[in-house]
C-alpha cells in the first residue's frame, strides 16, 4: 500500500510539473509565467511528499534561488539531425549505473553573441523523450558543479517550438535532483554538452 501510494504521489507530481510547462508554453518569453514557474517549483519543493529535498530541510526551505530575469537568456535554435549515436550516460550514484539516450540532433543559437551548439538526446527507455542538459562557465562556482537541466519531456520540462525552432529559455534552467539530496540518482551531462560560456540565468546553487 505505502507502494501505492508512493507512486500515485510521483504521477501527481508529475501532472503538476506538466501543468506549469504548459502555463509557461502558452505564454512563452513572459517574465510573469517566468514567475509562476518559479512560485510552482517553490510549492513543490516546500510540501509534496515527492519533493527533492530531505524530510528535515523542508520546514525551513525559503525558495530555490535564481538569477535575475534575462530576456535574453531566450534563444530560439536551429536544430539539424545529426547521425543517431547511442551514449550510456553516467549518473550521480555511488554504483556507477547509466541511462541509455541517443544523440539524434544538434541544436545551434547564438546567446550573448556567440555561437553555440548543444546535442540533444532522446531516451531509450519506453516512451522516449528529449533530454537537454549542459554545464556552462558558472557549473562549479555560481551554479550546480554536474549541471544543470533545460529539457526533460518524459518528466515535463518542455518549452516547445516556435516556427520550427526550438525553444531554449536558459531562465528555465533547473538543478536535477541530486543537486539537493544524493539519494536521487540523475543522469550527468555529456562532455559534447559542457560550454565554456557562463550563463547567468535560470537556477543556481
Amino acid at each position: 500500500m505505502t507502494q501505492a501510494i508512493s507512486l500515485l504521489d510521483l504521477l501527481d507530481w508529475k501532472r503538476r510539473v506538466f501543468g506549469m510547462y504548459a502555463g509557461a508554453r502558452a505564454v512563452s518569453g513572459s517574465e510573469a509565467a517566468w514567475t509562476r514557474w518559479r512560485e510552482g517549483r517553490d510549492e513543490l519543493f516546500a510540501s509534496h511528499p515527492q519533493s527533492p529535498l530531505p524530510p528535515e530541510d523542508r520546514s525551513s526551505f525559503a525558495g530555490l534561488p535564481y538569477f535575475d530575469y534575462d530576456p535574453g537568456a531566450r534563444v530560439l535554435a536551429d536544430v539539424a539531425p545529426a547521425e543517431p549515436e547511442h551514449y550510456d550516460i553516467a549518473t550521480s550514484g555511488e554504483d556507477e549505473g547509466t541511462y541509455g539516450f541517443t544523440r539524434f540532433a544538434h541544436a545551434t543559437f547564438d546567446l550573448d553573441g556567440q555561437p553555440c551548439q548543444l546535442e540533444l538526446y532522446w531516451l531509450d527507455g519506453y516512451g522516449g523523450g528529449l533530454f537537454l542538459s549542459f554545464r556552462d562557465g558558472t557549473s562549479g562556482s555560481e551554479t550546480y558543479g554536474a549541471g544543470r537541466y533545460l529539457l526533460d519531456t518524459v518528466k515535463g520540462a518542455d518549452l516547445g517550438m516556435e516556427g520550427g525552432q526550438l525553444v531554449l529559455d536558459f531562465n528555465f534552467a533547473y538543478n536535477p535532483s541530486c543537486a539537493y539530496d544524493p539519494r536521487w540518482v540523475c543522469p550527468l551531462v555529456p562532455p559534447p554538452n559542457r560550454l565554456t560560456l557562463p550563463i547567468r540565468a535560470g537556477e543556481r546553487y
